[in-house]
């Protein structure tokens, strides 16, 4: 069997999702032969998400785009080329792992099918992720030329269609595997288990691919998940789509759902150290980009037995998280250090306490906050804040409290993002019951955008304060400019 991959990614920098190195291992294991085709590089493809996010303050300047080259050709003749000359069973892209809160996983459904639906082909559309997860009807009926989806985490369901296909048995039998047009689909899997999966392969990805610009120098580094799953259930956020999929429903009075012992999946401290040796030996990789959602709910003796192997074995990668600021204390952060973590992102969302708890879902104190970007910088690890603007209900004095807030913690680094109502989540699904958008069409920076219909933010005001967040948290005088 033939599987190529595509990673249709539009941000025009190097980045290497995790799914496809989870899903490489797992295959070529089993004797499938697996190719990538990687939209990154191409000029009439990419979008300049460096060079906005330098021009507006989030990024530092850095000689990253001096590293990389950029194809000329375009991206439609390179694809055709490369499905003429490998000639797959299977084209597959978008997918599941801890590598899917951002906007531009979240899309890459949509991306993926605009570059197949316009190639010659024999080969079958397979894609899976959180659209799909949520709701294969709409993905079927948005995009006609697809076969099969794959609910869930698609690793052991992608292998078991290779097999299907081999020996000529009926792929909507697949667990997780759903046929368009079918009612006989493949029963809902279980919850998978990360231990389970071989080494992850990284050999697909193009070396430049491995660069990365962090803080005005150019690192070698991966997208890489110690663990998968979050413990909490926070409205607007896609974890929560994975959680219903696998009956997590059960949310307590923090937010956090119950059970979560058996929702998080962790690997051992073993696993995970040769996995991170042998990117630093193979792919000379010095930067880890931990992608687990709350790095600090991964099983703590874990942390530890990994801290003691990186300290002892003298394995020099720095490692940079994303975590909720209530983990954040003394001895959370010299296990941080000892594991050589270098920088934290915590979201902040917005200002109000109250509306983060009463629509949002997310129960992370003020006060914490603050503690939690005092005690980091006094420890000298870089803290980043992450802040959405466009909420359902949000109004402009929301924002720029937001704003406030941020110059009161002073974090090292800020960014800034649109809310966008994924489907599935608490947060999209009450608004549209309540017919609170506007309209989903709307673009902004070339993303998907929502407006609620009596929200006093229209396009041009969100636009300024996505181009202007930055510098008005270091303005001394937010209310004149």
């Amino acid at each position: 069997m033939k599987v190529l991959f595509i990673n249709p990614s539009k941000w025009g920098r190097g980045i290497t999702p995790i799914w496809i190195a989870s899903h490489t291992g797992l295959l070529k294991e089993n004797g499938v032969n697996v190719t990538l085709f990687d939209a990154t590089f191409f000029k009439d493809w990419a979008e300049n998400e460096l060079s906005f996010n330098t021009a507006n303050g989030q990024y530092k300047k850095s000689n990253y785009e001096k590293l990389v080259t950029f194809q000329t050709k375009r991206v439609l003749e390179a694809l055709q080329e490369k499905i003429d000359d490998f000639e797959p069973d299977i084209i597959f892209w978008s997918a599941l792992s801890s590598h899917i809160h951002g906007e531009g996983e979240y899309v890459n459904i949509e991306y993926g099918y605009e570059l197949v639906s316009n190639i010659k082909t024999k080969a079958l559309f397979v894609t899976a992720g959180l659209q799909a997860t949520a709701s294969a009807d709409t993905i079927f009926k948005q995009f006609p030329l697809l076969n099969f989806i794959i609910q869930g985490y698609s690793e052991f369901p992608l292998l078991n269609i290779c097999k299907s296909l081999s020996l000529n048995k009926p792929i909507q039998m697949v667990e997780g595997v759903v046929e368009r047009g079918s009612t006989n689909s493949g029963k809902k899997p279980q919850h998978p288990n990360i231990q389970e999966l071989p080494q992850y392969d990284y050999s697909l990805f193009e070396d430049q691919v491995f660069y990365r610009p962090y803080q005005g120098k150019v690192v070698r580094a991966v997208d890489y998940e110690f663990s998968r799953g979050c413990i909490y259930s926070c409205h607007y956020c896609v974890e929560t789509v994975i959680q219903r999929f696998y009956d997590f429903n059960e949310v307590n009075r923090t937010g956090s759902i119950k059970n979560s012992n058996q929702y998080v999946r962790t690997k051992t401290a073993s696993r995970i150290y040769e996995e991170l040796k042998y990117l630093a030996s193979v792919h000379k990789i010095d930067f880890v980009r931990a992608q687990d959602t709350n790095f600090l709910t991964v099983d703590r003796s874990v942390l530890r037995e990994l801290s003691d192997l990186l300290d002892n074995r003298s394995l020099n990668l720095e490692i940079y998280i994303e975590t909720r600021p209530e983990g954040i204390n003394s001895a959370s952060i010299e296990l941080l250090k000892k594991l050589n973590v270098v920088g934290v992102g915590m979201g902040i969302e917005l200002a109000s306490e109250a509306f983060r708890e009463s629509s949002l879902g997310r129960f992370s104190s003020t006060t914490k906050i603050i503690n939690a970007f005092q005690l980091l910088k006094e420890a000298g690890i870089r803290r980043t804040a992450y802040n959405i603007i466009g909420l359902p209900n949000q109004d402009e004095d929301s924002i720029i409290e937001t704003i406030k807030f941020n110059a009161l913690i002073q974090p090292d680094d800020i960014t800034v993002a649109f809310y966008s109502p994924y489907i599935g989540t608490t947060q999209s699904e009450t608004a549209t019951e309540l017919k609170m958008f506007d309209k989903y069409e709307t673009k902004v920076d070339g993303q998907m955008r929502s407006l609620t219909k009596d929200s006093t933010l229209d396009l041009e005001t969100l636009e300024y304060y996505k181009a202007n967040f930055v510098k008005l948290c270091k303005s001394a005088n937010i209310e004149d400019n």
